[in-house]
């Protein structure tokens, strides 16, 4: 009986259990393209500044950062943009390695980040706290400003732009705004403009002392 019964099990057949894995449905999430970033007034105002940190110097060097960027004004920023900061950072340091917060990683910085240097600093202003002092953001609407009086892209030697560079991350005092009236008179023939630089100046100390 007993052999009975084991011949009776083994014969049984055997029932497989096949496990179906639930597979949830695959959800692609698509990413808005970035921007494209144009080299502009306040980008090469942004590399002016940085450039300034390296040299000391009052005037952009020959060939240096602030030249090569000028070169591409009005074209969209790459690679081979930054690549020719990094050449033009080169004439100043003499160094294949750019240097922290220098043009290149300025140009870099802006790149990466996908918004127009223009945009993204206008935005970004208007959640700051207003430091007083002459950083990129005022640096850039000084040089915004003397672009509507002069018509020009890059600004003018000894002027407004050129005299806000000079006291670059400084407070905003009234040696600073002095230099940038008399910059401000070179271009227009004498005479202050309202909304003009000197007055982007005034309008940044201002805002600074209601914080």
């Amino acid at each position: 009986m007993a052999s009975t019964l084991l011949r009776f099990t083994r014969s049984l057949p055997q029932t497989r259990h096949t496990v179906h894995a639930f597979t949830a449905p695959r959800t692609f999430t698509s990413f808005p393209a970035l921007m494209a970033v144009k080299v502009d007034t306040n980008f090469v105002s942004r590399i002016t500044a940085a450039e300034k940190t390296l040299t000391n110097s009052d005037e952009p060097v020959k060939r240096g950062p602030t030249a090569r960027a000028q070169s591409h004004v009005g074209q969209d920023l790459n690679t081979q943009v930054v690549h020719d900061i990094t050449e033009g950072e080169k004439v100043i340091t003499g160094s294949d390695r750019p240097v922290q917060g220098g043009p290149t990683s300025v140009a870099q910085s802006i790149l990466t980040s996908g918004g127009t240097s223009g945009v993204a600093a206008n935005v970004g202003s208007s959640n700051q706290e207003h430091s007083g002092r002459l950083d990129s953001d005022t640096l850039s609407k000084i040089t915004d400003a003397e672009k509507k009086l002069t018509g020009e892209d890059g600004p003018v030697r000894g002027g407004p732009t050129a005299q806000a560079q000079s006291h670059a991350k400084e407070p905003i005092t009234s040696e600073a705004l002095h230099d940038i009236t008399e910059g401000e008179k070179k271009i227009t023939g004498g005479e202050r403009v309202k909304g003009g630089p000197t007055s982007q100046a005034q309008s940044e100390l201002g805002k600074s002392r209601q914080n």
